[in-house]
């Protein structure tokens, strides 16, 4: 079976890696950067160069590039396609993608997932395997892809020990705008309210574990997040009004030096830990 991987990045080639492992694919790299493919071919990721004009091969076409030239390349790919062909994408966003190809004629040949695994670093040379292990895959508007083609999508995702969630394209992006791109800004904003204070060779020498680990997002690829926060722009808005709001309260406790609101504001995020716990023991 031809695959063709388009995006060579770091979430595409660990897919690759995997499908691989479990099923006998030909995978064909396509990407605008050489480097990618080069250190894809060297890692087996891929089994050889290939170039969006011969899509027309493909029996898969996995879609992995940032948000914005998904919503570029997806019409012409699925265009292109031979009948029995599926495209996949794995991007974060999925409201516009899905609505924007509502009506093209290969629709049902388009499946939409956003698989929740990832790391900060992008590229090819980050890409491991098993990364998708217990990982949720979720799958937007599954009643619009062929059946066929649907049930074979859902078996190779099970066989990547991946736990399927299945969802309408506008409660994704909801979701997604708390528990990750809310993540990903504050990360981006505290690293850049260190960078500009004034006595920022004195501090990072003193910086902890709890700093790196807050700040660890922030390494991420900012071609790859700006595309996601305009594509999420009003959930992305709604959920730092909410944040802001609390920042603000918190801002205001110390103003006031009222430590005792500001101990039980604290005390009740300490909650979270035991719903994730008890949401860990029931997957």
């Amino acid at each position: 079976m031809k695959l063709y991987i388009v995006g060579v990045g770091l979430i595409g080639g660990s897919m690759m890696l995997d499908l691989k492992r479990i099923g006998d694919f030909e995978i064909i790299g396509v990407d605008k950067n050489e480097e990618h493919l080069n250190t894809a071919l060297k890692n087996g990721i891929i089994d050889r160069k290939g170039s969006i004009n011969d899509i027309s091969q493909a029996d898969r076409v996995v879609l992995s590039v940032d948000v914005k030239s998904a919503i570029e390349l997806l019409p012409s790919i699925l265009s292109s396609i031979k009948e029995n062909a599926l495209v996949w994408d794995v991007g974060s966003t999925k409201e516009k993608l899905c609505a924007m190809i509502s009506e093209h004629p290969k629709r049902n040949q388009f499946l939409a997932t956003h698989p929740i695994a990832g790391k900060e670093n992008s590229g090819p040379e980050y890409a491991i395997e098993g990364m998708f292990a217990d990982k949720i895959q979720i799958i937007c508007e599954s009643y619009k892809t062929r059946d066929d083609l649907l049930e074979w999508s859902k078996s190779i995702f099970i066989s990547l020990g991946m736990r399927l969630r299945f969802m309408e394209a506008k409660e994704n992006d909801s979701s997604m705008a708390y528990v990750s791109h809310l993540s990903h800004i504050s990360s981006f904003m505290l690293a850049k309210t260190v960078l500009e204070t004034k006595k920022i060779n004195n501090i990072l020498d003193l910086a902890g574990s709890g700093f790196e680990s807050t700040v660890r997002l922030a390494k991420s690829s900012p071609d790859m997040w700006a595309p996601i926060f305009q594509q999420n722009r009003e959930n992305v808005i709604e959920t730092l009004d909410v944040y802001i709001h609390n920042l603000l309260n918190f801002k205001q406790y110390l103003i006031d030096k009222d430590y005792q609101s500001l101990h039980e504001q604290m005390k009740t995020t300490n909650t979270l830990t035991n719903i994730l716990n008890r949401i860990n023991k029931n997957k």
